[in-house]
């Protein structure tokens, strides 16, 4: 089945536009953090002894550039331009839709401006003081009323499955935010959680996976289902699954939290819960990817000339190596291996570079000419020449902190005959050097191609036609 799309009056472009430009922008500037911070831990003098730019302050910096700016204004771009073309409907309002980019924007700006200074509550992906939390909500509030809003007023009776995954990244989203932020406010930029102890952790960890299953999985899969059809020119290939894999990874993510704390005093049950549940979700992980590497049937060859396509459908590997990787390390044997070591680090970049960044570049890709009029990108080879650029990258990173993650983990574990340890922590440390340095070159070749995509897209807009492409949109 393709995206349903027709005869159209002219479509809101102008805030899938203003997302596009911003995704970009942020892309660079949190990829280059990225590249700082892993810097910092191959020579840490470049801490600089301010407090401002240690690790601990600027690694925030980077997590919510990367997941909120980055990742969120590639949702926000993708699922307003997917939901008014399937929905055959302009956006019920253009100044909700302004609000929502312009409250955006200034939401990751106070972001970057209070973690430097220390005010964050120092909860993962949750850094955000109560001010700024607060912001967001009513930003997010605004943006499912504009999403859902058009669905309701659309001129089809059916809904596309692409919309069905944004809407649920969008309720789950607002539903985990709100309960993990709640907190007493003790001063303008400070506040205290309204949980405790391990109730303050489960809550977190409750939140911190459906943040990488809500935002950074459910919703980069309805830019799949939306994207991978067009450009490949084929039809899902079972449409009846992707209804069956919606419902059910949406019943097994929320449950999968407590995962991040085996051996911690989390009740046992919770942390077997959470164990059993992530296993399981494999199963509907791998439904997901294998419908849309099936989607390909008939037109894999045309991955020899498509680079476009290529991103998309290398996405989808890293996906499913990802969401395999996950489950496993949930067991708690093999957690008991992994877990405080850089393999967690590298499991979180796989799906983080290999799956989110690559689906989002070869999104930026497709949808960049159609907003600006253009044929197609300004240079085809750069298209090409980014692509191998961001795989070499995810690879040189994600090995190295493989590499790093096991003998971390084997080092410390191991104990001499009368019990004590037979490494040090430094020992460890100094181990894991050569592939801090991996990692810092496999990061730097990423965002090396990051730029490449920017002036690809700069010389690609310099000779578009927004209006031209506004005037395509009725065709």
């Amino acid at each position: 089945m393709h995206p349903v799309e027709d005869f159209q009056p002219t479509y809101n472009y102008r805030v899938v536009r203003q997302f596009t430009l911003m995704t970009l922008l942020w892309g660079v500037l949190g990829m280059a953090m990225g590249v700082v911070i892993a810097a910092q831990l191959v020579w840490p003098e470049l801490n600089l002894g301010q407090p401002w730019t240690s690790f601990g302050r600027i690694r925030p910096i980077h997590t919510n550039l990367v997941i909120f700016a980055f990742g969120g204004g590639a949702l926000f771009a993708t699922s307003l331009y997917v939901v008014q073309r399937t929905s055959r409907v302009r956006l019920i309002s253009d100044s909700l839709a302004s609000f929502v980019f312009w409250g955006w924007q200034a939401a990751i700006m106070a972001m970057l401006l209070s973690y430097p200074l220390g005010y964050t509550t120092s909860k993962e992906y949750a850094e955000m003081e109560w001010p700024i939390a607060l912001w967001v909500t009513l930003v997010w509030v605004v943006y499912a009323y504009l999403f859902f809003g058009t669905i309701a007023r659309r001129q089809v009776r059916h809904i596309y499955v692409g919309n069905w995954f944004y809407g649920a990244f969008i309720v789950v989203t607002a539903m985990v935010h709100i309960v993990n932020h709640l907190a007493t406010p003790v001063s303008l930029l400070k506040s205290y959680p309204l949980y405790s102890g391990a109730t303050d952790a489960m809550i977190q960890w409750w939140y911190g996976h459906s943040v990488v299953g809500f935002i950074l999985s459910v919703g980069f899969l309805g830019m799949m289902y939306y994207f991978v059809p067009k450009q490949a020119e084929r039809p899902i290939y079972s449409y009846r699954l992707s209804i069956v894999h919606f419902w059910a990874i949406i019943a097994l993510y929320i449950w999968a939290g407590p995962h991040h704390l085996h051996y911690t005093a989390l009740p046992d049950w919770a942390q077997t819960l959470g164990m059993v549940m992530s296993v399981i979700l494999l199963a509907p992980s791998w439904g997901g990817m294998i419908n849309g590497l099936m989607t390909l049937s008939g037109a894999w060859h045309r991955l020899r000339t498509d680079p476009v396509l290529r991103f998309l459908v290398v996405s989808l590997a890293f996906y499913g190596m990802s969401t395999f990787e996950g489950p496993m390390m949930a067991i708690k044997t093999v957690n008991a291996l992994s877990h405080y070591t850089d393999w967690t680090i590298g499991h979180v970049h796989a799906g983080a570079l290999g799956w989110v960044a690559m689906i989002s570049i070869g999104t930026l890709y497709h949808m960049i000419p159609r907003l600006w009029g253009r044929e197609q990108m300004y240079s085809v080879g750069l298209i090409n020449a980014h692509f191998w650029l961001a795989t070499i990258g995810t690879v040189l990173y994600i090995a190295a902190m493989w590499v790093n993650g096991i003998t971390q983990g084997l080092m410390w574990r191991a104990v001499n005959e009368d019990g004590t340890l037979t490494y040090s922590f430094v020992e460890a440390l100094e181990a894991s050097h050569a592939g801090y340095l991996v990692r810092l070159i496999g990061g730097a070749v990423f965002a090396s191609g990051m730029l490449l995509m920017a002036w690809n897209c700069w010389c690609t807009l310099r000779s578009g036609d927004p209006v031209r492409a506004e005037a395509a949109a009725m065709a």
